[in-house]
């Protein structure tokens, strides 16, 4: 029997937005899906990590798409990096970051937390894709 590989979700955009659901509803035909996503917006946070104070996660409704959806009080990158190491049960095969409501051009994407989220991903040696 085939088993389906893991993707991590995440975005800037916070996890109740369009973007993220259509991105899962996508990606659930072919992979199990986790979506660790900000509680709320955090565009324009680039890299940034929080450090001054621990983080909390609180898990959401299941949704067709998703069983796992949880909502995090930090920046995208602090989801990639506590859904990896908290949450998943194995390292995701692929993580993919967005479908970010703004576009990403030029050196918008210095700035943009969808793309650090994708970065940080890439860092634990996943395949990462930022979507805008």
């Amino acid at each position: 029997m085939f088993k389906k590989p893991v993707c991590l979700i995440s975005n800037d955009d916070g996890v109740n937005s369009v973007g993220i659901r259509l991105l899962a509803e996508t990606v659930s035909e072919f992979s199990t899906v986790y979506i660790v996503a900000p509680d709320r917006e955090r565009s324009a946070s680039s890299q940034a990590l929080t450090i001054s104070r621990d983080l909390s996660h609180k898990k959401l409704s299941s949704q067709p798409y998703s069983n796992n959806i949880y909502s995090l009080d930090g920046t995208p990158v602090d989801c990639v990096r506590y859904a990896i190491s908290h949450l998943l049960p194995q390292k995701p095969s692929l993580v993919i970051t967005g479908i970010n409501r703004g576009g990403n051009m030029g050196t918008d994407i210095f700035y943009s937390g969808t793309v650090g989220a994708a970065m940080e991903g890439a860092r634990y040696v996943c395949s990462a894709l930022a979507v805008s």
